[in-house]
């Protein structure tokens, strides 16, 4: 991405290089693939460097909007400082600050997530409900493997969403979920994983 830059100002924002009229001259869009940095800029037209620093996973925050800056010969994108989502659930208010009444609940994170690991529960479980019903309606018996997946299954939804109910902000949330490799590669997060079966 470009910018030209006129009196000190951005006067427009170029994100494919194409043919660009500055002054009276028209400049072919080659110039953006074989003209050297100092040449673009000495017709105004600079390089945007990216300044991510601020910039959050959208997850979890709310970003603010990308800006642009000119100074000391660079062009900046850059974001402010993102707020973190809301993670706990939350009454809604009215433009006076007043809950609403009836109560209107804003779900944050920690609900949506919990949701989420009860659906991913769900299916696998899903993929052994078979055997429950084989046992229901034949009363075939359920293999041993097939109940300890499923016991541990539960164990560790109950884990998880003990830990996701515990995060005590949006940060702590966050960290539950990010992966870290190991010295022997082997990737891993706080939160850890369902058990899945093999069948």
């Amino acid at each position: 991405m470009y910018a030209i830059v006129e009196n000190n100002e951005i006067t427009k924002l170029i994100n494919n290089p194409k043919s660009i009229v500055i002054g009276d001259v028209r400049y072919p869009a080659k110039i953006f693939s074989v003209w050297s940095a100092s040449e673009l800029n000495a017709i105004g037209i600079y390089e945007v460097v990216t300044d991510s620093s601020n910039k959050k996973d959208e997850k979890w925050y709310i970003n603010t909007n990308e800006s642009y800056a000119f100074a000391d010969n660079q062009v900046t994108r850059s974001w402010g400082t993102a707020t973190p989502k809301a993670h706990a659930d939350r009454n809604a208010t009215d433009e006076n600050g007043v809950e609403l009444n009836p109560v209107v609940v804003i779900e944050g994170l920690k609900t949506q997530l919990i949701r989420t690991l009860k659906q991913q529960v769900s299916n696998e479980l899903a993929r052994t409900d078979w055997y429950i019903t084989r046992n229901t309606e034949k009363s075939t018996a359920i293999p041993s493997a097939i109940s300890t997946h499923r016991d541990a299954v539960r164990t560790k939804q109950a884990e998880m969403e003990t830990a996701i109910t515990n995060a005590s902000d949006t940060p702590a949330l966050e960290t539950l979920y990010t992966y870290t490799t190991d010295d022997d590669g082997v990737q891993s997060r706080p939160l850890g994983e369902l058990p899945t079966l093999e069948i």
